[in-house]
């Protein structure tokens, strides 16, 4: 069945996605390797379980799982809620609050390919000081277009390449683990395609060392803050939308930064 051999490639690009072999893949999902030999090379089809057993092994995303689930011939597993919709009342409620903590320092709320769905109050402060109000709607509403173009934060960024540089290489690395998602790549041909982008962004560094926060040391005339980032997402999400979803929360590096940042919020 052309379902049965589909559904086999993909699996086996998502195994050397991973550099897994078939014995380690079947071993972590609990069939043996003839088995899975057999469903790559369609000779074998998988039911639902044992398709989500081996997705699971190779951590393929909930939206993956799903296209996999539809190449095999059965239904998605897991919805694609709307942000906004009632089925994720839950999920804002627990965005708000943490935006709301983050106070009086910036939070936003970016989904898997860096747009950016909400904000905190210290952000908006954030935004305003410096991102140009004339920025087109379709950079500045993406996190990483804004960074990276021209007439977005780059003026105003110390030390840009390396910052640029180091969310660029992220933006390899999440790709590499979702090789097949077309929206993310997308988004990756349009950044490297940016004016100034140096020659080696183009090339992935997926042995180099990735650090587990981002400095960001801004300045713009008089105003100079220092910050670091770090990402958060959700835990065992059983949502698309939901598992895509991560917040980027902002933490003032030195005294001055903080004294500015709680200065703006009063």
């Amino acid at each position: 069945m052309a379902t049965e051999s589909h559904v086999g490639g993909l699996l086996r690009s998502w195994r050397d996605a991973r550099g897994m072999s078939q014995e380690r893949l079947a071993a972590r999902a609990g069939v043996s390797t003839r088995h899975l030999s057999f469903i790559e090379t369609g000779r074998s089809a998988p039911g639902k379980d044992v398709l989500l057993a081996i997705a699971g092994a190779l951590e393929v995303p909930l939206r993956d799982q799903n296209q996999l689930l539809l190449a095999a011939g059965l239904a998605p597993r897991y919805a694609t809620s709307s942000l906004d919709g009632s089925e994720l009342a839950i999920v804002r409620r627990a965005l708000d609050h943490v935006l709301r903590q983050q106070e009086p320092f910036p939070a936003i709320v970016v989904d898997r390919v860096w747009n950016v769905l909400r904000v905190n109050q210290g952000a908006q402060r954030l935004l305003a000081a410096f991102q140009p109000p004339d920025l087109s709607p379709a950079v500045a509403g993406n996190a990483m277009l804004a960074l990276v173009h021209p007439d977005g934060w780059k003026p105003f960024i110390v030390d840009w390449e390396d910052l640029a540089g180091h969310l660029v290489e992220r933006l390899h690395r999440e790709l590499a683990a979702s090789p097949r998602d077309a929206q993310l790549s997308a988004l990756l041909e349009r950044v490297l395609a940016q004016p100034g982008v140096p020659a080696h962004w183009h090339k992935a560094r997926l042995a180099a060392d990735v650090r587990p926060f981002a400095a960001v040391h801004l300045r713009r005339g008089d105003l100079e803050l220092r910050l670091f980032t770090m990402l958060t997402t959700l835990g065992t999400p059983l949502d698309v939308t939901a598992e895509e979803l991560r917040i980027e929360s902002y933490f003032p590096a030195d005294d001055a930064t903080e004294s500015v940042l709680r200065s703006w919020a009063r």
